[in-house]
């Protein structure tokens, strides 16, 4: 019985990165000798088993063959017999595919090493082709490491083309696909994931509304980048710069899908896209499943962004009427999730990567000042009901009448 140390912690200390969680084959080692050493089993579909005290993931060694479509027509055998070539030969990219022994030495049949130099990620055999899961894992890892230059090599790119041609990402259930999309926003450079899906046909087929946005014109001067596709990845890498949080990184990538089913006629203006995207805001999280506050924040920032943007352009009531329409006073911490999507859509535009955004600072101080009303001397008043309402959203129009848009 041997273990070794595999996949992710080596790549990443090789790289010199902090190692997040370990993961370990065993080699010659059966489910019951692992019980016997106090491991409890966890893996239904093929042995995984938890440390006793670290409670880290060991796996037994294992092959895997292609027993249908899609990502679930796998059968897997563990054996004594399996060998650490063999279980690292199944796994996708040759960077994945590297082990540690117990005394530290790499083990690296795949030239895992190698293209950890290059700053290539390739797959490791034509096995590649048969989990379409692999083509979102790659799109993942090229977000992961693009800012350390890490490109996918041709030959891997090639095959993921073909396996989108021959169908293979339709077998992709909506559940997966969100689970991946979950982690690629959680990386360093979200909009690389979405770059490689677009290079290899992949978004097309599954994020189609993001897919028509390469294209499709802006004006000029609101837009020097011009293309709503390219604008849209630089408002997905802004909110991934001002923010950790997924959800606003969600909200800034769909924001503007609406302007994606523009008619040709009307380029580059883009009437009512505001309107348009809510609509495919709410189709495409559909499709996803997606949690139920990704949703919401997502339409609301698709809907509402342009008045964000006009703010100082508004009269008082129609500010108030927005913070209503943000559900501003009773979700404080949705509206700071709008305003952060709202500045990353500001920020995304060639030449506006580090200019201000007045706009944002405005509608919090707008929402501050008006938030707290005392009512109990305008209940000592006599009003209630209707009439009490009335004179709180009064009291709230003269703080935000106060505000002076050139103070920001």
């Amino acid at each position: 019985m041997q273990t070794y140390l595999v996949g992710g912690a080596v790549r990443d200390r090789l790289l010199g990165l902090p190692v997040k969680e370990r993961d370990w084959v065993v080699v010659g080692a059966t489910p019951e000798i692992m019980r016997d050493l106090g491991f409890r089993q966890v893996g239904k579909d093929f042995p995984v088993f938890l440390h006793p005290e670290t409670h880290e993931e060991y796996a037994l060694a294992r092959t895997e063959r292609k027993t249908g479509p899609g990502y679930h027509g796998f059968e897997c055998h563990a054996d004594p017999d399996v060998t650490l070539e063999e279980d690292l030969h199944r796994r996708d990219l040759t960077i994945n595919a590297l082990a540690q022994d117990e005394d530290g030495n790499i083990i690296d049949y795949y030239g895992g090493q190698d293209d950890l130099q290059a700053r290539k990620l390739r797959h490791i055999s034509e096995h590649f082709s048969e989990d379409p899961v692999r083509i979102l894992r790659v799109a993942r890892f090229a977000a992961r490491f693009s800012d350390l230059g890490f490109t996918v090599a041709d030959e891997t790119l090639s095959l993921m083309r073909n396996m989108v041609d021959n169908g293979e990402v339709d077998a992709l259930v909506p559940e997966r696909v969100w689970q991946e999309l979950y982690k690629a926003l959680g990386e360093d450079t979200p909009s690389a994931f979405f770059e490689v899906l677009r290079s290899c046909g992949a978004l097309k087929r599954l994020f189609p509304e993001i897919d028509r946005l390469w294209g499709v014109p802006q004006p000029e001067q609101w837009h020097p980048e011009i293309d709503t596709g390219v604008h849209t990845m630089m408002v997905l890498d802004a909110a991934a710069r001002i923010s950790d949080d997924r959800n606003v990184r969600f909200a800034a990538l769909t924001h503007d899908l609406g302007k994606g089913t523009t008619p040709e006629s009307e380029w580059p203006r883009h009437i009512a896209h505001e309107a348009r995207s809510e609509k495919l805001v709410l189709k495409l999280c559909d499709r996803l499943r997606t949690p139920k506050d990704y949703t919401e924040l997502a339409r609301i920032v698709a809907k509402h962004h342009g008045q964000c943007h006009k703010v100082f352009e508004m009269r008082p009531d129609t500010v108030l009427k927005l913070l209503h329409q943000l559900d501003a006073y009773r979700r404080p911490e949705r509206f700071e999730q709008f305003l952060l999507a709202c500045e990353a859509d500001h920020l995304g535009r060639t030449g506006y990567e580090d200019q201000p955004y007045p706009q944002a600072k405005y509608l919090r101080q707008a929402m501050e000042v008006s938030r707290e009303i005392d009512i109990e001397p305008l209940r000592a008043q006599g009003l209630e009901g209707k009439a009490l309402g009335d004179k709180i959203e009064m009291k709230r129009l003269e703080r935000i009448k106060a505000l002076k848009s050139a103070e920001f």
